[in-house]
């Protein structure tokens, strides 16, 4: 995706950073769930089944009803989005369980990977070129994995596995014929049913604590829009800015979930924050060479206008 200048920059920069920002802030929504009685798996469910009305006004809104009519009959387009449903499905579960059980540092981690592993991915799976700034953002974080593992005693598992299932998710919906949008309204409508079943299990049981109390069901239907809100916004300012400045803006939300793991009490040991440096430089010189990038092609476009 790319981005042309546009006289809505300083409004797109700062709908990023307020997307950033709520995706950051995350765990701090499922710490409160958690402390108030709700398991990881109701949270996810319950993000799975809000979701769907809040993208529902959301694809209203961008007049996009007719887009997600054509999606949904056609098969080819369904089983792709069905497969990233999967995939960020899981990616939900294992970030809500990490951020409910004072995991957030390792799951920061994952995200502060993921725009190096897409990087690789990229280069791949899409032939594109990595320069040698990239390879050594790239070396850096994984010096840094490296390091973390030791200093967990075990492969962060969650991290990578957040980082992996993120970026297979990315190449899905980079080569799926659909608007943001859209596709996230197909991927909540295959994730309905799981989580609609779970919670008529658990109200069944009388363990639904989003539907025991006024406050829990308040606390349940957030999801909704904490889901799909950060989104719409990325989706509106990422058309809106060139990528090399959404390069530098994505590292504010793990940013600020590390933030959230280091305020909650998780332990951060001499060794888990040297890790951390390194992935913080790897992050660094990501950004920086995506910027110099960007100001070179601006200056090879101004240089080939006519004067």
């Amino acid at each position: 995706m790319t981005a042309s200048p546009s006289p809505n920059a300083p409004r797109a920069v700062g709908t990023a950073i307020a997307c950033y920002t709520l995706w950051g802030l995350l765990p701090l929504l499922f710490m409160a769930m958690a402390a108030h009685g709700f398991g990881a798996p109701e949270i996810l469910a319950h993000r799975a089944v809000w979701s769907v009305f809040v993208a529902g006004l959301v694809l209203l809104l961008a007049g996009q009803w007719g887009e997600a009519r054509r999606v949904l009959a056609t098969p080819r387009t369904l089983a792709w989005l069905a497969l990233s449903a999967l995939l960020i499905g899981t990616n939900w579960s294992l970030y809500v369980f990490a951020t409910t059980h004072h995991a957030t540092l390792e799951a920061s981690l994952g995200y502060y990977i993921n725009p190096l592993l897409n990087m690789a991915a990229g280069a791949v799976l899409f032939r594109e070129k990595i320069d040698r700034w990239s390879a050594l953002a790239i070396g850096l974080a994984a010096i840094g994995v490296v390091i973390q593992t030791i200093a967990l005693g075990h492969v962060p598992i969650i991290g990578l596995t957040l980082a992996v299932t993120f970026c297979a998710y990315a190449v899905i919906r980079k080569r799926v014929p659909a608007s943001a949008q859209t596709g996230l309204f197909v991927e909540c409508l295959v994730l309905l049913p799981i989580g609609a079943v779970f919670l008529a299990w658990l109200t069944t049981h009388g363990q639904a604590v989003g539907f025991a109390s006024p406050s829990g069901l308040i606390w349940a239907l957030v999801n909704g829009p904490a889901t799909v809100i950060p989104l719409a916004l990325f989706a509106w300012s990422a058309r809106r800015l060139p990528l090399s400045t959404v390069g530098f803006i994505q590292f504010l939300a793990p940013t600020l979930q590390f933030a959230c793991g280091v305020a909650t009490g998780e332990p951060l040991t001499v060794l888990r924050i040297v890790s951390f440096v390194f992935i913080w430089a790897g992050a660094g010189v990501f950004a920086l060479a995506a910027f110099n990038r960007s100001r070179a092609a601006k200056r090879a476009v101004a240089l080939s206008e006519p004067v």
